[in-house]
């Protein structure tokens, strides 16, 4: 029995969801899946688009860039969305998402910050595991250049995903016998990066 035959008869709810992942991350729905995460984690969502483009890389490596330029293209998507409850919908729908993710007192401070480090807020906090929709939320609300917005979207946004599809390709097959080997350790550290992006956006930007 080879290596990867004993780890998928592991038992555990976490190796059961990787396990379904890698089996679904090469049909067509894991493309709208992977859409729909990365449309929604720009303006709403919590989970950040790698639960569907890591697994997804790995399933294909050859397509490691399209699938990267994919999740861009759907961030960015929406990234706009977000822009808009910014711009227009911030008393009610912006305000309160802000408010969910422990925000909402600082925001008018970040709103002044564009003034003078626009592109900058957008360049380095879209690349960071910091929550990308308070970017998106806080720039409609600051009225920042739209076509800008879009631009510098889709250089962060590309260049984040493209780090991971880049480094997914180059080690490949080791990097996937890593995650297998040791899925709940790598589960936990994602899930720590994700809290310690709230925590770096409400205590410490």
């Amino acid at each position: 029995m080879n290596d990867s035959t004993k780890v998928a008869s592991r038992p555990g709810v976490m190796r059961a969801m990787y396990e379904w992942m890698m089996t679904h991350a090469q049909g067509p729905k894991a493309w709208w899946a992977l859409a729909g995460v990365s449309f929604a984690e720009s303006s709403f969502f919590p989970i950040p688009p790698d639960v569907m483009l890591v697994p997804m890389v790995l399933a294909d490596r050859r397509r490691a860039f399209v699938i990267a330029a994919w999740a861009m293209l759907w961030s960015v998507l929406g990234g706009m969305l977000g822009y808009a409850i910014g711009a227009f919908l911030y008393d009610s729908v912006g305000h309160w998402l802000i408010s969910a993710y422990g925000y909402g007192g600082e925001l008018d401070a970040f709103r002044q910050s564009y003034a003078e480090w626009g592109a900058w807020i957008i360049l380095i906090k879209g690349a960071t595991p910091i929550p990308y929709k308070l970017v998106t939320i806080a720039s409609g609300f600051a009225g920042y250049n739209l076509p800008l917005f879009i631009l510098l979207s889709a250089i962060t946004r590309g260049a984040r995903f493209a780090i991971v599809a880049g480094l997914l390709w180059y080690f490949g097959e080791p990097v996937r016998n890593f995650i297998e080997k040791r899925l709940e350790w790598v589960m936990l550290a994602f899930l720590l990066t994700i809290v310690a992006g709230f925590v770096i956006a409400r205590y410490v930007i």
